[in-house]
């Protein structure tokens, strides 16, 4: 497929979006970590602040310096013809995305991001999935902690339990850590577009196959007190279980018929129910244009917590597995999960589309259908923790 074809292009890997928040300290993680000889390069609308990034870099003189603007579509198809695998950070990825996202699907390049929009993710999925499969394009989304710990977690879980038999996995996050200004502006966009993302899951689930003969599901749960974590699930209506549940129908290895919960753990009720009414005031707050504006401008895209915050914050997901008289309690976890751990997994992500040996897939794919063994085997090596806490 396409590994074969792009072989001879200039760059193994592409990191667009380099000089935002995200995407310098992805940058910084590919200098100090990135295997020597890979061919690689930054990319972005300004050269003068992509070649001072460089600069800044150990090794930076041997890393390439490419020009493309998300508003001129030339520039993207020019990315991608130089690639075998490009990497972007920039977002809000419903307004700034999908022709990138085409023009990898159409030149055969593999495609990953950081996006957390479901909405982005359905319509990319009806309007480029089969174009990237003719290619031979992957195009995998939501690869920092908006998916990898609860995808790759829940594919961790299963691997605990029997093969062949109903399995059920309930996961619960807790985390500690700021936000960065493009993470609020993407979260204020998605809060402000309820009415169309529900028409682009109404559009895939139309366009989508079902597995045969298998079962996939990824219901709300309802608020609760889990004894099993010894806190207060609250559930995340966020972009992970659908992930999970598109990880599930794709690999058999989660059994015949398997659903996934995804919840909030906090160990307080005040502190849950203070959470529930804070996001709803902000989703509330995106309907309204001055409002929206207002939030926006008070954290702008490219600020962020600094070394010290993120130096302090974490993330444990924490994982309940039955099935087959079998019930199993796995664990991950790292450091801070917006942004030092989500520019560790988007790195290790894209090394493994370059650098390993992984399932023959095409197509929108999750990061456990496409590397799953590969990429947990890389984030444990950096620092990351998958493990099995207890079994009964």
């Amino acid at each position: 497929m396409n590994r074969l074809r792009t072989a001879d292009r200039p760059y193994d890997l592409v990191l667009f979006g380099a000089t935002g928040f995200v995407g310098t300290l992805t940058a910084e993680y590919l200098a100090a970590h990135a295997p020597q000889g890979l061919r690689w390069a930054v990319a972005g609308r300004d050269e003068g602040r992509l070649r001072a990034l460089c600069e800044r870099l150990p090794g930076g003189g041997d890393i390439g310096v490419l020009r493309a603007d998300a508003a001129e579509p030339a520039t993207l198809r020019a990315l991608a013809e130089h690639a075998r695998v490009v990497a972007t950070t920039v977002g809000p990825y419903n307004l700034y995305g999908e022709e990138l996202v085409a023009a990898c699907a159409d030149t055969g390049t593999d495609y990953l991001d950081l996006t957390g929009e479901p909405e982005f993710v359905d319509l990319m999925y009806v309007r480029h999935d089969a174009r990237a499969r003719e290619t031979g394009a992957r195009l995998l989304h939501a690869c920092g902690f908006d998916s990898v710990p609860h995808d790759l977690g829940a594919y961790f879980t299963v691997q605990q339990l029997p093969e062949g038999v109903p399995l059920t996995v309930d996961g619960y996050v807790a985390a500690h850590g700021a936000i960065s200004g493009g993470t609020l502006a993407s979260a204020l966009h998605q809060f402000a577009r309820g009415r169309q993302m529900a028409a682009a899951a109404r559009d895939r689930r139309r366009h989508e196959p079902r597995p045969t003969g298998r079962r996939a599901a990824a219901p709300t749960g309802a608020p609760k007190f889990a004894k099993e974590i010894g806190a207060w699930a609250l559930p995340l209506p966020t972009v992970d279980p659908q992930v999970v549940r598109r990880s599930a129908a794709a690999l058999d290895r989660y059994g015949p018929d398997f659903r996934y919960r995804h919840y909030a753990a906090v160990r307080h009720l005040p502190v849950a129910l203070g959470g529930v009414a804070a996001v709803g005031a902000l989703s509330v707050a995106a309907q309204v244009p001055p409002a929206r504006r207002w939030l926006s401008d008070r954290l702008r895209p490219g600020d962020g917590p600094g070394a010290q915050k993120r130096a302090k914050s974490w993330f444990t997901v924490r994982f309940v597995g039955e099935g087959g008289g079998r019930r199993v309690f796995t664990e991950v976890a790292g450091g801070d999960p917006g942004y030092g751990e989500t520019a560790k997994m988007f790195a290790e992500a894209a090394l493994a589309l370059v650098l390993d040996d992984l399932p023959p897939t095409a197509g929108q794919v999750t990061t456990a259908q496409a590397m799953g063994d590969a990429l947990m085997r890389r984030l444990q090596a950096a620092g990351i923790t998958f493990r099995v806490a207890a079994t009964r």
